[in-house]
């Protein structure tokens, strides 16, 4: 990996979650710096990795090589229009983790053309089980996307996608879905104590259960997922009857209907920003 200068404007979650990975990974932890207003964060960093800090994001510019921009969409346009007013910004590379910001506006914050990467990560990355989707113009080199594959594969899985819009797919496929499956398990779980299993017991069967077929999914790349589904349901059996039930009940389009919802609300979010 490209041992660049690294820099994170804000210190939340998804900051710690990558720069704990590329530590791991064994980035040189003397070219991580982290900025934030607030020294909380920064402090807990700084003891747990041993990386720079600094509550000046003109600091931070100035250290780095690349920037991961890791404020709320909010304050992203006041928080670049002080950079490019107190910074020389040309041959910096930004790496964006801020929702529904595409790269032209984030580059019209920036004040220019710089190259920008957009990644769309999801909270598994705090596990290091993440999956990113990422998303980069013509004047991102392929050393830059190499570098930013290797920062974001720290974390988890990537997925380059060829077109922008593609970035609302990844949102609806991996970025937004940890919750559908929480709630998934969420209603098998109440439905399990409704049977007479207490609290704690239906919870460890329902999280046991998807943590096993989940690791039978990635042991077994080379097999669909209806052909591991069907190795489990024998006809006739119990299982049958349960998935013959989601199937009439309109799971397939239940699920089809939810995730092109998030893509119509992150097109929203997009032209709110």
């Amino acid at each position: 990996m490209q041992q660049k200068k690294l820099a994170f404007i804000g210190a939340g979650n998804m900051s710690r979650s990558i720069i704990s990975g590329l530590i791991q990974s064994g980035y040189d932890k003397s070219r991580i710096l982290a900025s934030n207003p607030s020294t909380p964060k920064l402090d807990q960093l700084k003891s747990e990795f041993g990386i720079q800090t600094t509550q000046s994001n003109d600091e931070a510019c100035q250290f780095a090589d690349a920037i991961v921009l890791a404020v709320k969409p909010q304050i992203m346009g006041d928080m670049c229009a002080d950079l490019q007013h107190n910074n020389d910004l040309s041959g910096k590379l930004f790496l964006s983790i801020a929702a529904g910001l595409p790269v032209a506006r984030l580059q019209a914050m920036l004040g220019g053309d710089y190259p920008v990467v957009r990644i769309m990560p999801n909270t598994p990355s705090l596990l290091g089980k993440g999956m990113s989707g990422m998303y980069a113009d013509s004047t991102v080199c392929e050393d830059d996307r190499t570098y930013v594959d290797d920062v974001m594969n720290s974390v988890g899985e990537t997925v380059w996608v060829e077109q922008e819009e593609g970035i609302n797919g990844v949102i609806a496929a991996a970025g937004s879905s940890p919750a559908y499956f929480f709630l998934f398990l969420q209603c098998m779980q109440e439905e399990a104590m409704a049977m007479g299993f207490d609290k704690a017991q239906s919870r460890l069967m329902v999280q046991q259960a998807m943590l096993g077929a989940a690791e039978m999914v990635c042991h077994n790349p080379d097999l669909e997922l209806s052909e591991l589904r069907a190795q489990v349901t024998s006809k006739g059996g119990t299982t049958a009857e349960a998935v013959n039930t989601f199937i009439d009940e309109g799971l397939k389009d239940i699920v089809s209907k939810s995730m092109r919802a998030a893509v119509a609300r992150a097109e929203e979010m997009a032209k709110q920003l």
